[in-house]
């Protein structure tokens, strides 16, 4: 199987796991698909330097970061309504739908990226409950930094905060 068709089943598996409301579900549904080995739970450089990205990837995570950024004064101060979150949550399942499907990183930098969208989709997943909101956002702002200390993306504008 080549990694498009693969990528192509994460998505389905995205969407399965979000109708089921299950982020640890995709996440072992992924890996399992993309049969890396052993699962990596941290994130870890390239022999010391970032991990290089495709277009599609940098799209979406320029677009996760531009929607958290319109917001993160909001999510800082805990005023942000539930509605906005819930918009927030959508826009990043949308971007991580986009980048699994598009993405066509070396295996390795797949490996790692899967971390990022663990917590990416854990974040928005979280997003969804009042209860729960704001913690998602923190877990998404914390997921893009992460994709900004360890992938090569020049053009990335991490969450300003």
């Amino acid at each position: 199987m080549t990694i498009k068709s693969n990528l192509f089943k994460c998505v389905a598996v995205t969407g399965l796991a979000l109708s089921l409301g299950s982020v640890s579900a995709f996440t072992m549904a992924a890996e399992e698909e993309h049969d890396h080995g052993q699962a990596i739970t941290e994130m870890q450089l390239n022999n010391g330097s970032k991990w290089g990205i495709d277009a599609p990837l940098s799209q979406a995570m320029a677009k996760i970061s531009q929607a958290i950024n319109a917001e993160v004064e909001s999510i800082h101060a805990d005023t942000l309504a539930q509605e906005n979150y819930v918009a927030l949550a959508s826009e990043i399942n949308t971007q991580v739908a986009y980048m699994i499907e598009n993405c066509e990183l070396e295996p390795a930098a797949d490996a790692q990226l899967h971390i990022i969208i663990h917590d990416l989709m854990d974040g928005s997943a979280s997003m969804e409950n009042q209860s729960s909101a704001r913690n998602g956002a923190v877990k998404v702002i914390n997921a893009l930094g992460n994709y900004a200390n360890y992938f090569d993306d020049p053009k990335f504008q991490p969450v300003a905060h």
